[in-house]
C-alpha cells in the first residue's frame, strides 16, 4: 500500500510520478505564472471584445473572441497540470495579480492600442512559458514539455496576426 501523508489535516496519497518533489515544486511554480499570464490576457482580451469599436470592429470583435475562447480552455489545461503533479493551482484574482507578468488596463483604448497591447502580451507569455521548460527538461517531464510547446505554438501565432495589424 502506497504511503499516506497528511496535508491540512487530509490524508493523501504520496505522489511518485518519476519526477522528484523538487522539480515538481519547480514545474508547479512556474506553471502557476503560465496560468496567471494567461488568464490576465484571457480578461483583457474579453474586455477588449466587449469594448473595441471603429472600423475594425468587425474583425477584431470576432478574432478577440477567438483569441479568449481558446485561452479559456488553455486556462483549464494549465490548471489541471498543475493539480496533476500535485500542487494546488491558484485560482483567485488576487493571486494572479501577484505572480503575473500582465499588466491590468486602467483606461479606454482604441482598436489599435488593444491590438498592440495583446500582442506585446502574448509574447509576455511566450517569455514565461519558456522559463520553465529548463525545470522540466531536468525532470524529464514530457507532459509539460508538451503542454509549454503547445502554447508556444499558440502564443506565437497570435502575438504574429495581432502584429500584422499594426503594419
Amino acid at each position: 500500500m502506497p504511503d499516506v501523508q497528511t496535508l491540512n489535516g487530509k490524508d493523501t496519497m504520496e505522489i511518485n510520478i518519476g519526477i522528484s518533489n523538487e522539480h515538481r515544486k519547480a514545474i508547479a511554480e512556474g506553471l502557476a505564472k503560465v496560468l496567471a499570464d494567461s488568464y490576465m490576457v484571457y480578461l483583457k482580451t474579453h474586455n477588449y471584445h466587449w469594448n473595441v469599436t471603429g472600423e475594425l470592429f468587425h474583425s477584431l470583435h470576432e478574432q478577440f473572441e477567438e483569441q479568449y475562447t481558446e485561452l479559456a480552455e488553455a486556462i483549464d489545461v494549465i490548471a489541471e497540470r498543475i493539480r496533476s503533479i500535485g500542487y494546488r493551482a491558484p485560482g483567485s484574482f488576487m493571486e494572479f495579480s501577484e505572480i503575473t507578468s500582465i499588466e491590468e488596463d486602467t483606461d479606454d483604448p482604441n482598436a489599435l492600442e488593444m491590438v498592440k497591447r495583446l500582442a506585446l502580451d502574448n509574447e509576455a507569455i511566450l517569455r514565461t512559458a519558456r522559463s520553465v521548460l529548463p525545470a522540466c527538461e531536468e525532470a524529464g517531464d514530457e507532459a509539460t514539455i508538451d503542454l509549454i510547446t503547445q502554447r508556444l505554438d499558440v502564443h506565437s501565432k497570435t502575438a504574429w496576426m495581432l502584429r500584422s495589424h499594426l503594419e
